[in-house]
Formats: C-alpha cells, sequence, structure tokens
C-alpha cells in the first residue's frame, strides 16, 4: 500500500511538538508510522485514571483524538488544515495500571472531511476502546 502521508514528521518531530499540551501532560508518545497507520502509547497513572482507579474515558478520547489528529494533518497538503469534527468512543475493558497503545487508520480521506478509527488496546493486546473520529478539512486562509 502507499503511503498516504503528505507531510513527512518524524515519531520525534511529533513529540517534541506535542510536549507543551495535553499529549505531553498525559506522556502521549508517538511510537509508530506505517504507510497508512500511527500509532502512540499512553501510561495508566494517576494522570489518567478516574476516582474509582480505572483508566478515564476522557483520557482514552484524547489518545485517540491526539492519533487521529496528527495523522489527519500529515495526509494534508500546506494549503489544509483539519480540525476535530466529533468523536465517538466505546469502552470496552477496564484497565488499572500499565500502558495502552492506541493505532488509528484512516476510514475516509476525503476533500471537505476525513473519518479515522482508533483502536486502543492494553499491553495483552486485548482491546480497552474503540474510537471513530470525524476530522473538517480546511483550507488555509491567505489573508
Amino acid at each position: 500500500m502507499a503511503a498516504i502521508w503528505k507531510k513527512e514528521f518524524t515519531l520525534e518531530e511529533l513529540n517534541l511538538f506535542s510536549r507543551e499540551c495535553i499529549v505531553g501532560h498525559l506522556d502521549i508518545e508517538f511510537i509508530e508510522k506505517g504507510n497508512n497507520f500511527l500509532s502512540a502509547t499512553m501510561p495508566v497513572d494517576k494522570r489518567t485514571t478516574q476516582p474509582l482507579g480505572i483508566l478515564h474515558g476522557g483520557a482514552s478520547v484524547v489518545l485517540a483524538e491526539t492519533l487521529g489528529s496528527a495523522a489527519s494533518y500529515m495526509t494534508l497538503d500546506e494549503t489544509h488544515q483539519s480540525v476535530g469534527l466529533e468523536i465517538k468512543a466505546n469502552h470496552l475493558k477496564s484497565i488499572s495500571k500499565g500502558w495502552v497503545t492506541g493505532i488509528g487508520k484512516p476510514v475516509h480521506l476525503g476533500k471537505t472531511t476525513q473519518v479515522w478509527d482508533i483502536s486502543i488496546e492494553n499491553e495483552k493486546n486485548e482491546l480497552i476502546c474503540v474510537s471513530r473520529l470525524t476530522m473538517a478539512v480546511l483550507k488555509i486562509s491567505t489573508e
């Protein structure tokens, strides 16, 4: 399969770019970029759990939107950008410690919208969360 990327960023560049925002605060780290996917890890610890000690659903959504947004941006030429339009998540299994890994893959790469599926698994490769992210593709204003 041919690569879907129009903007080339290394994993190191993606991680440096994301350090001073929620991505860095939750210690999300991009770990792999294939021809048609992007993956990242996130710890399950005091930063990402809810009061009952299990992974907060919102933290899973942050990981999913981070993957889909970064991947979407890299599929666009220099005259376009993308922003999240809608995200849905199904939380399938709880986890209270360790790491989760998310992988984002495109479902639809259109001119005005993109749809991304993101799967989040624990260290035993058990599915924790599935998410679908719709991105709006916008032309960058030159004015």
